[in-house]
């Protein structure tokens, strides 16, 4: 029984407009989310990603298949309720950004961090006038509170699906910094995946490559880039 999967049930989804923004139909009767709430979307674009989404299904409804779908349904259902949870326990993640974490060695890992990482911390210190500390090691480093209060500022006043989006891109790459990189168009988002990876590369370059490890950091790239494309529809 845990393999079953509901049926598809309808011939045609599309996207209309509704009270409030955006509805995806099924055959004309509009998608509801699990817990039951309207799916009413923010924009026309986000709105037709999801019903491409329904339309794209075939005999199986395959909810791996549908990311704009299950994030949307994310932030009616979850992020709703617990905004100001969400954007603190996000904002957070200033104070222990991955990019202020540098190794001790050996130099060549230690220098590419520093060439790839150092250029994002001081476009962050110029946009946001938040200016991180940089630790080698795993020790603590304790970061101004102010600097932390302004990249802060931007996470709670974002909105339910936007961060929702955002909530994937801190938690998947590990860095505040380089999720407001994405959203703020200064990286690419697969440039930014790349980036936060720039460690287990660097392990990749001298041991080679681990099977199990490697399809888990495809299943992450995947949904990265699913959060930076769900952001853009947004907007």
């Amino acid at each position: 029984m845990s393999d079953w999967k509901a049926k598809r049930f309808w011939k045609e989804a599309t996207a209309a407009p509704a009270e409030g923004g955006w509805q995806v139909l099924l055959d004309g009767r509009p998608v509801r989310t699990p817990a039951k709430a309207a799916l009413v979307l923010p924009t026309q674009a986000l709105a037709e990603a999801v019903a491409a989404e329904w339309q794209a299904q075939e005999e199986r409804i395959d909810p791996g298949a549908m990311p704009a779908t299950r994030t949307a349904n994310s932030a009616i259902d979850k992020v709703t309720a617990t905004r100001a949870e969400v954007a603190e326990m996000l904002a957070a993640y200033g104070g222990s950004d991955m990019l202020c974490y540098r190794a001790e060695s050996p130099a060549e890992l230690v220098a590419r961090q520093a060439a790839e990482w150092d250029p994002l911390l001081d476009w962050a210190a110029a946009r946001f006038d938040a200016r991180l500390a940089v630790t080698a090691g795993i020790m603590p480093v304790a970061q101004e509170r102010a600097a932390l209060e302004r990249l802060g500022a931007p996470v709670h006043a974002m909105e339910p699906f936007a961060l929702s989006a955002f909530h994937d891109l801190v938690a998947l790459s590990g860095s505040l910094v380089l999720a407001f990189a994405v959203t703020e168009g200064r990286c690419e988002p697969q440039e930014a995946w790349r980036l936060s990876r720039l460690d287990e590369e660097w392990q990749i370059e001298q041991w080679g490559v681990d099977d199990e490890a490697e399809a888990l950091a495809q299943r992450k790239r995947a949904a990265f880039l699913d959060a930076a494309r769900f952001w853009e529809l947004l907007g």
